[in-house]
């Protein structure tokens, strides 16, 4: 592995809350048990859709707060700007630190108008399509031009970071300054794993990821899935631990 620095974040960010595991499950049962199973090897959590739509998603929030964790809301927002301007009002001033909008100019504008202690992350690419879907969509790119072009228009209208695959993280330090957020979905165990049963299809490892500028790394199924959650989150925290020694 490349002992190459030049990426690294440099941001005030402690180690241990760098790891945000992906807590997309059913139900808030459900993540309340996984959440005590992680105990202490995780911090930092995202809540998505499924967990959205299984009800109880702001009591499962304050349930995590009120034990010292943080919260990323993904929950993608892309609607006629109004809407989600207010949809992101309604998350503010109740402890969250992210949430993911998705969309043109006037959608993100939106956003960074109401965010107030919230930081908005913009989705660029998600992290499950390659140049092959990106064609069925109309874009005739790959994705790192069209991740750099949507990061760029992004941090212009204030947003203070972007969802990235950390293949395009090292493009994106290159060409831009290190002041806003990287968070990096698509963390697998070995660099680009590729198995008929895993949608993502632009991955890299947890050390490749932060090498290549990412702030922050989103975790779920290798974590999920192993025999021992708790250990297979604390062997990552470790790899974090020695990448920022």
């Amino acid at each position: 592995m490349s002992d190459d620095r030049s990426y690294l974040s440099q941001k005030n960010i402690a180690p241990k809350e760098r790891l945000i595991f992906a807590l997309d499950v059913e139900t808030s049962d459900r993540a309340k048990q996984i959440v005590t199973q992680l105990d202490d090897a995780v911090i930092f959590y995202k809540l998505g859709l499924e967990l959205f739509l299984g009800g109880q998603y702001f009591e499962t929030i304050d349930w995590l707060l009120a034990r010292d964790k943080q919260i990323f809301v993904d929950l993608k927002f892309f609607d006629v700007p109004q809407t989600v301007g207010a949809a992101v009002r309604q998350l503010t001033n109740r402890g969250i630190s992210f949430v993911t909008v998705h969309g043109n100019d006037e959608i993100l504008r939106a956003a960074v108008r109401e965010k107030q202690d919230l930081k908005i992350l913009a989705v660029t690419v998600l992290t499950s399509l390659d140049r092959g879907d990106l064609n069925d969509l109309g874009f005739d790119c790959d994705p790192d031009a069209l991740v750099l072009s949507r990061a760029k228009r992004a941090l212009a209208l204030g947003c203070d970071g972007v969802i990235s695959s950390g293949r395009e993280a090292k493009a994106l330090r290159a060409s831009l300054d290190t002041n806003f957020l990287v968070v990096t979905p698509g963390i697998r165990p070995v660099d680009n794993i590729d198995t008929q049963s895993d949608d993502q299809k632009r991955t890299v490892d947890v050390a490749t990821a932060f090498r290549n500028g990412a702030d922050y790394i989103v975790v779920g199924r290798p974590i999920k899935s192993a025999p021992d959650p708790y250990a297979a989150a604390s062997a990552i925290q470790q790899t974090i631990a020695e990448i920022f020694a």
